[in-house]
């Protein structure tokens, strides 16, 4: 089985959205450098349909490294609602999701990433599929959001193990935090 990894921002009140409070003044050539590695060691992404839009809407057009290796990357999106993607190499899994990641995951190849931490990400940590988390902890308290902002949802109990951490030098801290029942 294929390592699904989710790498996400968060800040330290927990909060995965409103990224435009919290998580903007911590880009820099190191931030950007680690997430091109983390997406040159995959060779999908997977991601649900509210970050699928906004990839669609920012990455197609840009030039740069990073702009080229998610351009080309084979993307995979769990939407009910897409039919027509726009953006190039992108399949939608519209059955159901448990089943069709777990095709995705038996299939040859390397690791499958994804961005964000909603609830595609929730449920497939619910099946056991999400093989690792990335978190991107930002030194900051970002003070809003509600819920369905926070990296935490109720009922969701899983014990990970730290594989590695990675300080960066804005204060970002990544833990590298692997699922031991997928």
């Amino acid at each position: 089985m294929r390592n699904i990894s989710s790498s996400t921002f968060v800040s330290l009140d927990g909060v995965v959205n409103h990224m435009d409070k919290w998580h903007f003044d911590y880009i820099d050539d190191q931030s950007d450098a680690l997430a091109l590695e983390q997406l040159r060691a995959a060779d999908a992404m997977l991601m649900g349909r509210k970050t699928y839009e906004v990839y669609a809407g920012a990455w197609p057009g840009r030039d740069s490294e990073y702009a080229e290796a998610i351009n080309a990357i084979p993307k995979y999106v769990a939407s009910k609602t897409l039919t027509e993607p726009s953006w190039h190499n992108t399949t939608v899994l519209d059955g159901d999701l448990v089943e069709e990641v777990r095709k995705l995951g038996a299939q040859n190849g390397a690791s499958i990433l994804m961005h964000g931490y909603g609830p595609v990400a929730k449920t497939l940590l619910r099946a056991d599929l999400l093989t690792e988390l990335h978190l991107w902890v930002h030194p900051h308290l970002a003070g809003v959001g509600d819920e369905g902002d926070l990296l935490i949802e109720q009922g969701l109990n899983k014990k990970f193990r730290l594989t590695a951490n990675r300080t960066l030098d804005s204060g970002v801290v990544v833990l590298t935090l692997r699922n031991p029942d997928a």
